[in-house]
């Protein structure tokens, strides 16, 4: 098997028959051996009744359905584990990333790139889409010590000896783009092609990028952890200044603080900080008791060819 393409199905049932024909029909004048998996992450519009019916009249279309929805991440990393390709491509399922993109993609890959990032050079989303998203790697970028480029999705091409690397990486955080920055080898991107959105709208939503964000910082750095001992060490400098202040204030020109205002502002705000350190330490130990259960991360309902 040289490629297989693998597109996560949450939403956007309207876009499968043109996804499967228009990646079909890529794939077909760039190898003779291809794979195309649909993962049906429980989708409420019920996508599996006609991704199944695509596997059904086609072979070369592996159909996967998951017993619930566990999220766009762990639906990628299902096809990953049932992908037998030399080469490994992930598309999202919304037909803004264009599958006649391939070609490009594979062609680079031949130079001998194990990965091969698309660059969307002018994105066709919403303001507030754009805006959120570049924020939120910016934010990433600050907290991994990864570089992130906003520009880049999950469409890209990757070899085996890429993919075989990160099946080895269990932990359940999972983020695709994060888990392939962890392990290396020879990467570039090229620019493609991002149209405007036909069918469906985004399942991203402002809280769900939230989660993301937290949950890719937490299980990718400990970088809060050191910020949380900066602020308590400032803190403490703080209230050093401003004692000795008050102690020369006293004796210098007789001057003390009457009344207990200052006492509640003061000891509000080192409440407050205090709560803010126990979720932060809170955050990191349910992420430990996430990954010592061991749990699997993720669970098939029904697998067509």
């Amino acid at each position: 098997m040289e490629i297989s393409v693998i597109s996560p199905v949450y939403g956007c049932k309207e876009s499968l028959r043109e996804l499967y024909a228009r990646t079909k029909s890529t794939l077909e004048k760039i190898c003779d051996s291809f794979e195309i998996i649909f993962i049906n992450d429980n989708c409420p519009q019920n996508s599996w009744e006609e991704i199944a019916k695509i596997a059904q009249n086609d072979k070369c279309v592996k159909a996967i359905k998951l017993s619930r929805n566990f999220g766009q991440h762990y639906a990628i990393t299902a096809g990953v584990d049932y992908s037998s390709g030399n080469y490994v491509v992930i598309m999202d399922c919304d037909l803004q990333d264009k599958p006649e993109e391939l070609e490009k993609f594979y062609a680079k890959a031949k130079e001998g790139y194990d990965i091969v990032y698309g660059r969307r050079v002018e994105r066709q989303d919403s303001f507030f889409k754009a805006y959120t998203s570049k924020l939120f790697y910016s934010v990433l970028e600050y907290f991994t010590d990864f570089e992130h480029d906003h520009t880049i999705g999950n469409y890209g091409i990757f070899s085996r000896k890429t993919i075989e690397a990160v099946k080895s990486l269990k932990e359940r955080s999972r983020d695709f783009l994060l888990l392939l920055k962890i392990v290396g080898f020879k990467s570039t991107k090229i620019d493609i092609e991002h149209v405007e959105r036909k069918y469906g709208e985004s399942s991203y939503t402002l809280s769900k990028m939230i989660d993301l964000a937290t949950d890719s910082i937490v299980a990718h750095s400990n970088k809060p952890l050191k910020l949380i001992i900066k602020l308590g060490l400032f803190i403490s400098f703080i209230s050093l200044v401003v004692a000795f202040s008050l102690v020369i204030a006293h004796f210098t020109y007789g001057f003390s603080v009457e009344g207990w205002t200052s006492l509640m502002v003061s000891t509000f705000f080192l409440f407050g900080v205090l709560f803010g350190i126990l979720g932060t330490i809170g955050i990191y130990i349910g992420k430990i008791f996430d990954e010592v259960k061991n749990r699997p991360l993720y669970i098939v309902d029904e697998v067509i060819n």
